[in-house]
């Protein structure tokens, strides 16, 4: 079988429907076979389903000999910070930015995400315990893994943030934190605070079916309001799982993760702390972004969507910055992966370094190319790459945009939408483009409406 199961982002779809209790007791059987580890770590964020699907995956590795550590409700970047000092693999109940009733679990191997060999393993081995669940005897007696927790984790993931950029303090720092009712509600305050920064805190109460909704990255207009409200500085918002981040500033406009990163990749090299003098970014980031580095003399390197390829590229030429739009970015220097407090807590650092409100440094950084972002619902997004009529009516829409656009088509590994791209001189081509590439989609693929 294919990697059917694992998305871009491990396996997620709507609890105790499309995620089971059976597939995740099957992956924690899975998952433990493969990596033959000792122990596993595990988090989740504040889904109500989390719990559930937590002991699941916990029973299933335990039921093959691995012990499992609980360290609690935790940001996606907190699991893959312990998995590193630790040197175990972890787990992360978690959809990250989809609404409550879906959930997820990613999969750690010591600090880094799986690759895709390794994924590939743990799915065949799943076909096999699902299918057959009595194919293998387990261990019996004190053979059988134990189920812990861990309640200072959570210090010790704070520590290490507060730590992260030196001795430098937030003092006199007016920000408003927007944390989603997801995995950092307790984190993020907690990390400002402790830093001096005079913090506003949004969405920290979360009640199992409120996280991601109306609140968040995805959601940042409530944040904007409170931002201008209070006469805060900042504002920021990360996602349910707080691996990505957006910003908003204090006239309350946002934002978004191509202007984050151009910040940071400016910033860093002023102070002769951008290796390569490069950065890496996905084919999602606008062309702008482009334009604006190649008139700084900043180098760009393009990779496929998902943080993964962003990861492989920063590793392969030693690099430090790279990102998402989505406010998805990797200070690899810092971290293994994106996290969204991090992030806050480096703009909030840079823009205090700077005496100049984020504004300013935003303003005209990037003259965007207009860029139209359309996901089309279908009933079958993995036949899109032999999907012949889509890809025909592709080269003729890019034929007619020539250098002024560009077209990116994929699959989405977490939904089933088809992501389309579409970057024209003008709005209306933008948007004319991206019809005709709709109606390609759904009439080869079916409309999932």
């Amino acid at each position: 079988m294919s990697r059917a199961r694992f998305g871009t982002d491990g396996i997620r779809g709507i609890a105790n429907s499309e995620l089971t209790v059976e597939l995740a007791l099957g992956l924690g059987r899975a998952a433990a076979r493969v990596l033959s580890a000792p122990a596993f770590l595990i988090g989740r964020d504040t889904r109500q389903s989390g719990p559930l699907l937590q002991a699941a995956f916990s029973a299933g590795a335990a039921s093959e000999g691995a012990d499992v550590v609980d360290v609690g409700v935790l940001p996606t970047p907190a699991l893959a910070f312990l998995s590193e000092v630790r040197g175990l693999p972890a787990a992360v109940v978690s959809a990250s930015h989809n609404p409550f009733e879906d959930n997820g679990i990613k999969l750690f191997a010591s600090g880094g995400k799986l690759q895709p060999q390794t994924e590939e393993a743990i799915e065949a081995e799943l076909d096999h315990v699902l299918v057959d669940s009595q194919s293998r005897v387990g261990p019996t007696g004190a053979a059988i893994g134990t189920l812990s927790g861990d309640a200072g984790a959570r210090d010790e993931y704070v520590a290490r943030l507060c730590t992260a950029l030196g001795e430098r303090r937030f003092d006199g720092m007016r920000v408003v934190l927007d944390c989603a009712n997801g995995a950092a509600f307790e984190v993020g305050p907690a990390v400002f605070s402790s830093l001096g920064a005079s913090l506003s805190p949004l969405a920290v109460t979360p009640d199992g079916t409120n996280i991601n909704a109306g609140c968040g990255s995805t959601n940042p207009s409530t944040l904007a309001a409170k931002v201008v409200e209070t006469g805060a500085d900042l504002g920021l918002a990360v996602d349910g799982d707080a691996d990505r981040l957006l910003a908003v500033d204090h006239t309350g406009a946002v934002v978004d993760g191509d202007v984050l990163l151009a910040l940071f990749a400016l910033d860093l090299a002023e102070r002769g702390q951008l290796p390569g003098n490069a950065v890496v970014v996905t084919v999602m980031t606008n062309l702008g972004f482009h334009l604006a580095m190649a008139a700084r003399g900043i180098g760009v390197r393009e990779t496929p969507v998902g943080d993964r390829s962003v990861l492989t590229a920063l590793d392969a030429e030693a690099l430090t910055l790279g990102g998402e739009p989505s406010g998805h970015i990797v200070f690899r220097h810092l971290a293994t992966t994106g996290d969204g407090i991090l992030t806050g807590l480096s703009l909030v650092d840079l823009v205090q370094r700077s005496g100049r409100p984020l504004a300013d440094l935003a303003h005209g950084l990037i003259e965007r190319v207009p860029q139209l972002l359309v996901n089309v619902e279908v009933d079958r997004p993995d036949r899109l790459a032999g999907a012949d009529a889509v890809w025909q009516a592709v080269a003729e829409v890019e034929a007619a945009l020539g250098e002024r656009g560009r077209v990116v088509l994929r699959a989405s590994g977490t939904e089933p939408l088809v992501r389309v791209m579409v970057e024209a001189a003008t709005e209306v081509e933008a948007a004319q483009a991206a019809q005709r590439l709709r109606d390609a989609v759904e009439g080869s693929l079916g409309n999932g409406r």
